[in-house]
């Protein structure tokens, strides 16, 4: 049996079938929550974001206009409200005194490198990155989106996202290098 297309489901929503919302849903929720996760950094706050995505998913099937995959659009709607939920979210400055009381006892590159497998070391660098170029290694790498689906996703021209990849790339080598991770993998 050949699998229905994202297209045909989403025209199903639009609809009111449940079940081809749970389709899709079975189909984009864990990547649209991988996706939250590395921009928000917090699990809870994720699959919040997650569930407002898949709810405005089902709201609004009708007006998607097929000018990107499914995949894309579910994303630039998960995006939109990561932005607009880190914009409301403000945190509370420590006091002076409470800040100079507070002893920083992190890892030295060095050592973080010695305590942490390539993959976790690769991780904590990408944590390093901007948002803007963190956004940018998640779509490309792990999402697999080509450059002018990740355009589209966070409406910029395609020529943005090739220059912050360019910049990404740059800085990630060299968060690496100074974590002492040689560029190549075993």
């Amino acid at each position: 049996m050949t699998e229905v297309s994202d297209e045909l489901l989403l025209g199903r929503v639009a609809a009111g079938d449940r079940a081809a919302m749970r389709s899709l849903y079975a189909r984009h929720s864990t990547r649209c929550f991988r996706f939250l996760i590395r921009l928000v950094r917090d699990e809870a706050r994720a699959e919040d974001l997650m569930n407002d995505t898949f709810f405005d998913v089902w709201r609004q099937a009708e007006r998607f206009e097929g000018r990107s995959a499914v995949s894309t659009w579910i994303l630039s709607i998960a995006r939109f409200k990561a932005l607009s939920s880190m914009r409301r979210t403000t945190e509370k400055e420590l006091e002076p005194e409470v800040a100079e009381a507070v002893e920083d006892d992190a890892d030295t590159p060095e050592v973080t490198a010695q305590k942490l497998s390539k993959a976790q070391a690769m991780r904590r660098c990408l944590e390093m990155l901007t948002t803007e170029h963190r956004e940018i290694i998640d779509l490309v790498y792990y999402h697999e989106k080509s450059v002018e689906e990740a355009s589209e996703i966070l409406s910029i021209p395609a020529a943005t996202v090739k220059t912050r990849m360019f910049y990404a790339r740059k800085k990630l080598a060299e968060l690496l290098s100074a974590a002492g991770i040689d560029r190549g993998w075993p």
